[in-house]
């Protein structure tokens, strides 16, 4: 073996230790990882040595092409819950402090039952629906493709009729059930079931999100664009969209029973008659207010995090700083500018620079 050939092997010796020691392989469940995951691809590792629970490695293994968009699933979920909670005292912050994969990515906030946690469970479920259903209509896929069941369909009389590549949100919704969900009868105790069953039914409500938003698009035909017949196709809303439905839920999410018989029922007497709908995000325990540290339960508080003076929102200086107040600090940007081009042939750019007052929680 020539000496180029000795160093690229050693080179990937060196790449799948570092990969084994970053995913290993008795971690259990923990799936969404993979979404911050700084190497390429998850599937050069193998199934067994990612961090899923049994379950979903098996599901893995039937289906190792399906591996890109788990991962792109998660990273969608985590960057969209960034970005909703960006401004607020939980700013969806994921868990540095353990070794990736050896703990839940987002910490307390996974298994506290709180609307944070009904959050967290949609919208990883939407972002998983969301990536497989892509992956689909892309055609990265042999067992799904665009959805069939609506081509031959549509209104003659209207003049139009369905075509294109339908996304085919049901197969997106299939996986990601087969994927996510855990039966409540695998699992023992009163607390861990009721928690189960609520983040089973979070699940659902971020699936039926990506559904609901579902578009038509159409594409007219004719001389001279006159739009004679239209052919039309249902596509997915963008997933920022869903995360503002999703975000929407969350404000509104409802409290339920920690006790649970045969179905879930809201925890205030006077509304348990109310039905509970599937696209409801539930919570059990009331959230903590975020303002404080708790290194116990991995909540960072909010000293530091920078605020709005002059907003009456979620991420003005009085809400986000708790009424402790805030600092303020003046930081000079310079850049280049009123850039010319100059002939021949280079540009020629003034330095500029300006003083911003930023606001930090005391």
């Amino acid at each position: 073996m020539d000496r180029v050939a000795l160093l690229g092997l050693s080179r990937l010796c060196a790449l799948w230790a570092a990969l084994l020691a970053l995913f290993p392989c008795g971690a259990q469940g923990n799936w969404m990882w993979l979404g911050i995951a700084s190497f390429g691809v998850p599937e050069k590792l193998g199934c067994a040595n990612l961090p899923l629970n049994s379950r979903q490695k098996e599901l893995c293994k039937r289906k190792p092409y399906l591996l890109p968009s788990i991962r792109e699933g998660a990273r969608l979920g985590i960057q969209e819950c960034r970005s909703q909670f960006r401004h607020e005292r939980w700013n969806c912050q994921v868990s540095t402090a353990a070794p990736p994969g050896t703990s839940p990515l987002f910490g307390y906030e996974l298994s506290s039952g709180t609307k944070e946690t009904a959050f967290i469970y949609a919208v990883m479920a939407a972002g998983l629906v969301h990536s497989v259903t892509r992956s689909c209509s892309a055609g990265n896929m042999t067992e799904c493709s665009c959805d069939t069941t609506l081509q031959n369909g549509g209104s003659a009389s209207e003049g139009w009729h369905w075509g294109g590549c339908s996304d085919d949100v049901q197969y997106g919704m299939w996986f990601s059930r087969k994927f996510l969900d855990f039966p409540t009868r695998n699992t023992t105790g009163k607390e861990n079931k009721v928690l189960l069953a609520m983040n089973l039914h979070n699940n659902e409500a971020g699936r039926q999100a990506v559904a609901k938003l579902m578009s038509v698009d159409c594409r007219c035909h004719g001389v001279s664009g006159s739009c004679a017949v239209k052919t039309c196709w249902k596509t997915m809303s963008s997933f920022e969209k869903i995360g503002h439905l999703l975000k929407d839920k969350y404000e509104n999410s409802v409290q339920v029973s920690d006790r649970i018989k045969r179905k879930m029922r809201r925890r205030e007497k006077d509304q348990k008659k109310e039905l509970i709908r599937k696209d409801d995000l539930l919570y059990i325990n009331k959230s903590p207010n975020y303002c404080v540290e708790d290194k116990k339960l991995g909540i960072p508080g909010t000293q530091g995090r920078e605020c709005n003076r002059t907003s009456e929102g979620a991420d003005g200086c009085n809400l986000l700083c708790c009424g402790r107040g805030y600092n303020t600090h003046v930081v000079r940007h310079v850049e280049r500018c009123e850039c010319k081009f100059i002939w021949c042939c280079y540009v020629r750019c003034r330095r500029c620079e300006s003083m911003t007052d930023v606001h930090t929680c005391k």
